[in-house]
């Protein structure tokens, strides 16, 4: 196996660079450049949904020429449109009137909870149980797969304007997390269909490597060998590549990696990139080059999204960077129903449109990229295509994963509506009363 370089060039010294969240907007330099009424509009905005952006972001990757309309700019400032107009103006009276920070306070968490914080049953569904306690800080929603939310992996280095686990990084209410690792192992010593292992936030990779050790490291034990794939959700290859490269824990990290894959593990890093953009930097390239000489496989995701990379030739170019980088096409998902959905929802068939016209630009090695998915309630619904059968316009659809395994794979048909831009939003072609898993899925809703 090649070895972790730990020679470092000179471009990659150690940089500093500060963090700003909500409250800070005004001490941000390059926010000079955009007009006062539209600041006033972030802070708005920024009093409801995360806010948080460091300088290797708007030094490095956004082009300051083109905003409002850079692509970074859009991932990461907040824009008076990503909450519904009514929203808007309660909270920028309250402002403009003197509010105080507690009725600020109390105003957003009222807006929040109009905004779907927790989507697709993740609390109701999804949480399993040790001994019939339940385990807060974990999500079982697919047999061969856990989700585990480490709590000190729950904030971003920055955050994206589109998260769909937005309400992780807004107050204790809402968030979902443990930093109990010995319930985390019991669970899986205990369930033995569990073949993955998803760690996930927020972003695991702002822990120091001392904690992430002891959650992944025991994993290596026999105990564990039905636990075959790692996974770790992680934006820092844009947010923050130094984690791999000037971090004081950085070597050790990458350590911690090849140790697991040697260990037999298979270490998938779910990158998430939504633009071209985002790969372009010296810093983010070796910062790939050094998590792929540990043996991990990166492969990349990201949600479609109006206002960013709605847009087929963009597509077309990050998943053949990607490629030349070494890393995998994994999926794009569609914009999920919670948060600045209405700011960046696109069409279903529009979405599906800009898949197959990005995916035709590409060569096979791309085209392990699947979508459009929906991660809805029951399961990961594929948008297939869009066709006429028997005279009838339909969305054809089928289940990538499931709630319950059988529904993987079935094919089946919705009225083909323009306006759809998720699945509840459909309805069953062909004069259908249900699609044909909604019996069952409701009554699995039912238990909770």
């Amino acid at each position: 196996m090649q070895q972790v370089v730990t020679i470092q060039p000179p471009e990659f010294l150690p940089r500093k660079f500060k963090v700003y969240q909500h409250r800070q907007l005004d001490k941000i330099e390059a926010l000079k450049r955009v007009p006062e009424e539209m600041l006033f509009e972030m802070k708005v905005v920024a009093n409801v949904l995360p806010f948080r952006v460091n300088e290797y972001v708007f030094n490095e990757l956004i082009d300051w020429e083109k905003v409002p309309n850079d692509p970074i700019f859009q991932l990461v400032f907040p824009q008076r449109e990503m909450i519904e107009p009514s929203a808007y103006d309660r909270m920028a009276t309250l402002m403009k009137n003197g509010g105080t920070t507690n009725e600020i306070f109390n105003l957003a968490e009222q807006l929040r909870e109009e905004m779907n914080p927790h989507p697709a049953g993740q609390v109701e569904m999804n949480v399993p149980t040790v001994d019939g306690e339940p385990l807060r800080g974990m999500q079982h929603k697919y047999r061969e797969t856990v989700l585990f939310f480490p709590s000190q992996g729950q904030y971003c280095h920055s955050y994206c304007t589109f998260c769909f686990r937005w309400a992780q990084f807004v107050g204790k209410s809402l968030r979902m997390n443990s930093n109990d690792a010995d319930s985390l192992h019991r669970y899986l010593e205990q369930h033995k269909e569990v073949t993955d292992l998803l760690v996930t936030g927020g972003d695991p990779m702002v822990m120091r490597t001392k904690k992430l050790r002891e959650y992944l490291l025991p994993l290596t034990d026999a105990k564990y060998d039905h636990v075959q794939t790692i996974r770790i959700g992680s934006k820092s290859l844009t947010f923050w590549p130094y984690r791999y490269i000037t971090d004081p824990d950085s070597e050790e990290l990458l350590e911690l990696l090849e140790t697991l894959v040697k260990a037999g593990k298979h270490v998938s890093f779910m990158a998430h990139f939504n633009h071209p953009q985002e790969m372009r930097t010296e810093v983010c390239r070796e910062a790939i080059r050094r998590i792929r000489a540990t043996g991990v496989q990166i492969r990349c995701q990201a949600p479609l999204l109006r206002n960013l990379n709605d847009d087929a030739d963009a597509w077309a170019e990050m998943w053949q960077e990607q490629v030349r980088l070494g890393m995998v096409p994994y999926y794009m998902f569609v914009e999920r129903d919670t948060g600045a959905k209405r700011y960046f929802e696109v069409p279903l068939y529009r979405t599906w449109e800009i898949f197959r016209d990005a995916y035709q630009q590409v060569s096979g090695l791309a085209r392990t990229v699947r979508g459009p998915s929906m991660s809805a309630g029951p399961g990961k619904v594929e948008i297939q295509g869009v066709t006429e059968i028997h005279g009838e316009k339909v969305f054809v659809l089928r289940f990538i994963q499931g709630r319950n395994p059988a529904w993987v794979q079935h094919p089946f048909f919705a009225q083909y509506d323009e306006k759809a831009t998720w699945l509840h939003d459909l309805k069953p072609a062909f004069g259908e009363e249900k699609f044909f898993w909604e019996d069952e899925y409701a009554q699995m809703s039912s238990m909770g």
